[in-house]
């Protein structure tokens, strides 16, 4: 927990941006520190209010970023003064820069094996000096977990990169980071079927407008449309519920 934090809409959240982030993720492997951080989107900030596992997961992580622009724009709406969000993907590139110029090893955990070699390529193509860790596929059972938190234990990484979805990858780090023995770990979901080409992030201007789910929605609508139109309509409501609550706290001070 920074101190920095905020509460909105039942969530918190810490006032970070990209470079604050990664400088405390490259303290806590310098010093070997466990640091566990998650980013909050929109659909997120949603689901933990309905998934009391996946809000202990995430309230309970070291480090909670503001990740999607809908939550920004809400943070700002509210008051709050934040200079920029900190897009997991971003968080995590940033990251392997850090890796490849300070000598420490990621692990990454998740994908499908062809779009995990892929990713390792391209990682290693772009950043020079890289060594990594290890990586495995997100394909495994309950009965195979032993086995995959002491492979990455004795892999010698100092981060972890979980590629798997919500809210698998929040319980998974959560139950097994003291296990682990991986200083910095982070979920960062579809981030290496980006790396690896096979979804395509949406362009610059997007981003800045906050429609990266309505290019994500296009690429995917049969398996997207709901998740957005739920999660928006609700996450609407609350910010709603939580400009008037704002509002007459105001007024009567």
């Amino acid at each position: 927990m920074t101190d920095r934090r905020i509460h909105m809409m039942g969530a918190p959240l810490d006032l970070l941006d990209m470079a604050e982030t990664v400088a405390q993720a490259e303290a806590a492997m310098a010093e070997g520190r466990r640091l566990q951080q998650v980013v909050i989107n929109v659909a997120k900030l949603v689901n933990i209010r309905s998934d009391p596992e996946l809000r202990r997961d995430v309230l309970e992580s070291d480090i909670i970023n503001i990740d999607g622009t809908g939550v920004l724009w809400a943070a700002r709406l509210l008051g709050h003064k934040i200079s920029e969000r900190v897009a997991g993907i971003d968080l995590m590139l940033a990251l392997i820069d850090s890796c490849a110029r300070r000598g420490f090893k990621p692990y990454f955990l998740g994908a499908r094996d062809e779009i995990l070699t892929q990713a390792m390529t391209q990682l290693q193509a772009d950043h020079p000096g890289l060594v990594i860790a290890g990586y495995r596929n997100g394909y495994f059972t309950a009965e195979d977990e032993d086995q995959v938190v002491a492979d990455i234990a004795n892999s010698g990484a100092d981060c972890l990169f979980v590629a798997i979805s919500s809210p698998t990858k929040e319980r998974f780090i959560h139950q097994h980071r003291d296990n682990l023995g991986v200083p910095y770990l982070m979920g960062v979901g579809g981030a290496l079927d980006v790396v690896a080409g096979k979804v395509r992030r949406a362009p610059m201007w997007m981003r800045w407008a906050g429609l990266e789910w309505l290019f994500r929605l296009a690429q995917e609508p049969r398996r997207m449309w709901r998740r957005y139109l739920v999660t928006n309509t609700i996450f609407l409501f609350l910010l709603l519920g939580e400009m008037a609550r704002t509002w007459l706290s105001r007024k009567k001070s």
